[in-house]
């Protein structure tokens, strides 16, 4: 890598946040003026984000992941957070959602689905502890796959949740977990054994800002024409998403108390509580019947008003939640695990 390319690089490190705005205005730009470009688009957010997280990935060794599976805490408190205060909240709100069933639907898929990708990222920036987020993703995509359904059908009937099916998460499952661990893994071991796969592997640690940055710009701008007629419908629910993420901070920073974590922990914890899975959702919202075709574009609306959410708390969850005077501070960084 030549030294000009390792000092792009290094600025886009420093810059990380205005580098995410930047990526989320041009993909804004780009879905605005050239809506035919949207379903194809749509393809790459798959392999850019398995990619990222691939990178992600090969930042934990394997045995640090094992390691980290075994916090019972930290996996307790993830689960707390994500499938007992999420749904409270959600049913709190619930009563004052736009009568729509379509729209109720399409909010139901997103916010009752944590995030396992991007989630890994933004924490990071934050100083959580990546390295346990990471170990905790599996149970978190096969919990959210089996409470799923029993959640809509406690929401909105049976009727409604029997149309929902679990192909898509199987897919994401295998796309965005299996195979960029197994990559990484394999990656690893070939860094252990040659010196040419530890050079490899210190170049393509690189790459996480650029990806980040591709993912938000090629989500935004495949996602934006899909909105579509839709907006004006959809735009009672910004409200909700937004109170949504005042309110997850706060909860997960007291879930992270009950549990007793340490401050990096703690971070990981209000994040995956805060951040949803709405990469993983959106192509079951797209599957529906016509009649409830409206539920992808309150996907996608999340979708937007998260990632904005997302660069507020990388700024003001390290204030929320403090190292103690005696506790070394963590410096915030995408590569951070």
């Amino acid at each position: 890598m030549g030294q000009r390319s390792r000092s792009v690089l290094a600025g886009m490190d420093r810059h990380q946040v205005a580098v995410y705005l930047g990526a989320i205005l041009a993909g804004a730009v780009v879905g605005s003026a050239a809506p035919g470009a949207g379903p194809g688009l749509e393809h790459a957010i798959s392999p850019v984000l398995g990619a990222l997280l691939y990178v992600t990935f090969l930042q934990v060794p394997a045995k640090d992941l094992a390691r980290s599976l075994r916090d019972g805490r930290f996996v307790a408190a993830t689960l707390v957070v994500n499938f007992v205060v999420v749904p409270l909240e959600v049913a709190a709100m619930f009563a004052f959602l736009p009568a729509d069933q379509a729209v109720r639907l399409g909010v139901l898929l997103v916010l009752l689905t944590p995030c396992v990708d991007y989630v890994i990222v933004f924490s990071g920036l934050a100083g959580g502890s990546n390295r346990r987020l990471l170990a905790a993703t599996p149970v978190l995509l096969i919990a959210q796959i089996l409470l799923l359904p029993f959640f809509l059908f406690l929401f909105l009937g049976r009727e409604t949740a029997d149309i929902v099916e679990i192909g898509p998460f199987v897919r994401a499952f295998l796309v965005l977990i299996v195979i960029p661990l197994a990559l990484a893994w394999a990656t690893q071991a070939w860094a252990g054994r040659h010196r040419a796969g530890t050079a490899v592997t210190s170049a393509i640690g690189t790459a996480m800002v650029p990806l980040m940055a591709a993912t938000l710009f090629v989500v935004v701008a495949s996602q934006i024409p899909a909105l579509g007629d839709d907006l004006g419908d959809v735009f009672d629910v910004v409200p909700f998403y937004v109170a949504f993420l005042v309110v997850m901070p706060f909860a997960g920073w007291g879930v992270a108390r009950l549990f007793r974590l340490d401050v990096a922990p703690a971070r990981a914890v209000v994040f995956t509580g805060a951040t949803r899975n709405s990469l993983v959702v959106l192509p079951l919202a797209l599957a529906l019947p016509d009649r409830l075709a409206i539920a992808a574009a309150v996907v996608v609306t999340q979708t937007l008003v998260e990632v904005l959410g997302m660069v507020a708390y990388v700024r003001l969850v390290p204030r929320l939640i403090r190292h103690g005077r005696n506790e070394p501070p963590t410096r915030p960084t995408g590569r951070h695990v």
